[in-house]
């Protein structure tokens, strides 16, 4: 089976991305996620650039790690300075890695009219500088910066550049398509050409500004690159880095290719759902392999012919990845879609069980009302334990009170005041925040801490609110959703009203009963 090094730059390209910003205990973790992935390389930043990633090189020297080397990044020399007095060269020495990424120029414009200098300069640049990191003996790594447009701007050049790497000593080369531009068709055809006239492993390194990073990426390693580099989630710099959780899999569960051990694969959609919590950005419901809805049903016809054979809609099986198939709940969803997320909950009920059809009638009124459960599983799942008679409700609400004051100050302008009952004990609590529903999420979880500490983990991450009868106008009825996690998993309930306030509570009892009641399965089990 082919070998294809799997290069993460994550914590270099993909800081770059708009609202990123790594501390160096971010940095850490991440390297151990994609260490324990499999990765080949793990290009960590530019120790040349900040004090912080510097910092970052000596701590990560005391990891021991099984699978990826640790590559600093940086660039070739300046014009016109020599290697030895190079400050950022000198910097790259000194992170201790010994492994090397530099990039230089690949396209004759940008030598001459961004480093302003001349093409024979240039190549001396690059020959310079990896035969300097050579001296020292480091694995290099030339990225050929902007080589697809400089291929096609000038090819003889961009290829001269590749060769001064290689005649230099470079390890592997590496063909960025920098601006994210070029068709598939284009990048097989040239680095198929490189390929056969390069005589080091040949690297493919895509950006996605016309949506065809991935795509690139695959078509490179069909073309004869062997090493393939990108983030995870395909984070970077404006629309972002070919996305390793996407080509990943496409070359070794599709292609037969050998990129990360079968027990990384498998950790996959963990590793980007991880990885999206450090970086505190959104993970992409649709994405590829690792996205929430990637293995998600809802059409009746469709469920139905996947609980009977699951390829019939899913190209692998989910698991492959470490995801798993979620089964929505809507109004197009047959009886046998709700079957199959009830018998989750009991196994024993047929499509024919009085109860089922009891839960089936429930849905329907509910969802006349303006209830959608395809994204609101967790409340679904409350519903049909009230049913079933497996729901002991976690406290009762008394009383509550909001006030609303104007305008803000310091970021609270509201106010909460609540009365709830937990077994035979009641408890008044009140709460500031800033909105009435931050304010009365702060005074439930103040109330409930005493006898539920759980609670204290559960972090509410996304509140939507739709109008749904907009002829209404104020007096409209609001479906309102509310997106909850505690660090490991997440969970999404509903409630609807015609008050927001109202809404918003109904959601918010169901997220914490929800999470209580998971906890209470786990501990019985």
């Amino acid at each position: 089976m082919t070998k294809i090094q799997a290069y993460d730059s994550t914590l270099r390209d993909g800081a770059q991305a708009q609202g990123i910003s790594y501390s160096i205990e971010d940095k850490l973790k991440i390297v151990q996620l994609l260490d324990q992935l499999g990765v080949s390389y793990i290009e960590a930043g530019n120790p040349g650039s900040n004090p912080k990633d510097m910092e970052f090189f000596v701590r990560v020297a005391a990891l021991e790690l099984k699978n990826a080397k640790i590559i600093a990044f940086g660039s070739t020399r300046k014009v016109n300075v020599k290697v030895e007095d190079d400050d950022n060269l000198l910097s790259l020495l000194k992170a201790g890695v010994a492994a090397i990424c530099v990039f230089g120029k690949s396209w004759d414009y940008q030598v001459s009219h961004i480093l302003s200098t001349s093409l024979t300069e240039n190549l001396s640049m690059i020959g310079d500088t990896v035969a300097f990191l050579k001296r020292h003996h480091k694995e290099v790594v030339f990225d050929a910066e902007h080589f697809f447009d400089g291929y096609q701007s000038n090819p003889d050049y961009a290829l001269q550049t590749l060769q001064a790497a290689t005649d230099a000593g470079a390890d592997h080369v590496c063909l960025c398509d920098t601006n994210g531009g070029t068709f598939p068709a284009e990048i097989y055809a040239i680095t198929k050409l490189v390929a056969s006239r390069i005589k080091v492993p040949v690297g493919i390194h895509c950006h996605n500004d016309g949506g065809m990073a991935v795509a690139n990426s695959v078509m490179a390693v069909q073309a004869g690159a062997t090493q393939v580099q990108g983030t995870i989630n395909g984070i970077g710099e404006r629309c972002g880095n070919a996305n390793l959780c996407a080509i990943l899999p496409n070359l070794q569960l599709k292609l037969g290719l050998d990129c990360i051990p079968t027990a990384g694969m498998e950790r996959l959609t963990t590793v980007a759902r991880i990885v999206s919590e450090i970086a505190n950005i959104p993970l992409n419901d649709k994405a590829a392999y690792v996205g929430n809805d990637a293995f998600a049903h809802k059409g009746g016809m469709h469920v139905d012919a996947v609980n009977k054979n699951p390829k019939s809609y899913e190209h692998i099986d989910p698991e492959r990845v470490g995801n798993s198939r979620r089964i929505l709940m809507s109004e197009v969803a047959g009886r046998s879609t709700v079957l199959a997320k009830i018998k989750e909950i009991d196994p024993t009920l047929t499509k024919d069980s009085p109860l089922t059809h009891k839960i089936i009638n429930r849905l329907k009124e509910l969802e006349y009302e303006g209830y959608q459960f395809e994204t609101a599983e967790s409340s679904f799942e409350l519903v049909v334990r009230k049913i079933l008679g497996k729901y002991q409700p976690i406290f009762e609400l008394k009383d509550f009170k909001v006030i609303v004051n104007a305008p803000t100050v310091n970021g609270v302008n509201s106010f909460a005041m609540i009365k709830i009952r937990v077994g035979d004990q009641e408890e008044i609590t009140a709460a500031e925040g800033d909105g009435p529903v931050h304010a009365l999420d702060n005074a439930v979880r103040k109330a409930l801490e005493r006898f539920y500490p759980l609670i204290r983990e559960i972090k509410l991450t996304d509140y939507k609110v739709r109008v749904l009868d907009s002829d209404h106008a104020s007096a409209a009825k609001v479906r309102v959703l509310i997106e909850s996690t505690d660090h490991r998993e997440k969970w999404t309930t509903i409630g609807v009203s015609t008050d927001i306030i109202d809404a918003s509570w109904r959601a918010l009892v169901d997220s914490i009963e929800y999470k209580l009641l998971r906890q209470q399965s786990i501990e019985s089990a």
